[in-house]
């Protein structure tokens, strides 16, 4: 019987890696040998675009599963079926570390001041291990939630909000053009999010280093390159050379 990795270790391994170079292997360069081709590169939506930002980029790269959930307007015909104690429970649930995916639902001229999550709900959800956020819209009290060694990528910044509600939980969400439903891994760094499949995670992290390694081999040849001759005998045909392999 196969031995099961380390979780521990294996998250240890994904975080001193960047996030875009965890979507190389996902699925970027599906002609790579190390990539695993998860995802259609254009057609799927599996990591996040230039709508969110992150908010913490000195934090370094961050991996949890993801709990999700919708805020929106009180809706009188769903009053008190849910709260953010359901999503607490949820977080709580959830195999750890987590990451809460946050899609907004607001009327338009709302969105973009729907300040959603402070310090009072950041510190509630790292109460039960969860250690980041994404959302499409606003959050605030970024100076705290900055001490608490969180981090978030949002749609932006702001300091206020009106009454609002959860609509759901753990249902699949689109936040920032990334898909995401319950138990997909996510990592992100000051580049953004990406996602994959979480049985995935060791074949991830083994490919990233290998192909980290294959960078760093062809990095150390273009920094001796002084011409172009140099640098497409560095790039050996590769992605870089204009030559197909």
């Amino acid at each position: 019987m196969a031995k099961k990795p380390n979780t521990d270790a294996l998250f240890d391994g994904l975080r001193k890696i960047d996030t875009p170079t965890i979507t190389n292997v996902v699925a970027t360069y599906p002609k790579n040998p190390l990539c695993l081709g998860l995802y259609n590169p254009w057609t799927e939506n599996w990591y996040t675009d230039t709508s969110i930002r992150c908010i913490y980029p000195e934090m370094g790269p961050t991996i949890g599963y993801a709990v999700t959930c919708v805020f929106g307007l009180p809706d009188p015909n769903f009053a008190g079926r849910l709260s953010f104690m359901d999503v607490i429970d949820a977080l709580d649930a959830m195999k750890k570390p987590t990451i809460l995916v946050i899609e907004q639902k607001w009327p338009e001229g709302i969105m973009k001041k729907a300040g959603l999550a402070g310090e009072i709900m950041v510190t509630s959800m790292k109460a039960v291990g969860c250690v980041g956020m994404i959302s499409n819209g606003p959050s605030r009290d970024v100076d705290a939630v900055r001490r608490l060694n969180f981090q978030m990528l949002l749609g932006g910044v702001t300091a206020g909000h009106g009454e609002m509600a959860v609509q759901a939980v753990n249902v699949p969400v689109s936040v920032g053009g990334m898909d995401v439903a319950p138990g997909d891994l996510l990592h992100m760094d000051e580049n953004g999010a990406v996602k994959f499949p979480a049985d995935k995670a060791a074949q991830v992290l083994s490919n990233a280093q290998a192909m980290l390694d294959a960078e760093a081999i062809h990095l150390a040849a273009l920094r001796q390159a002084s011409d172009a001759a140099g640098v497409r005998a560095a790039s050996g045909g590769g992605h870089y050379s204009g030559k197909k392999k």
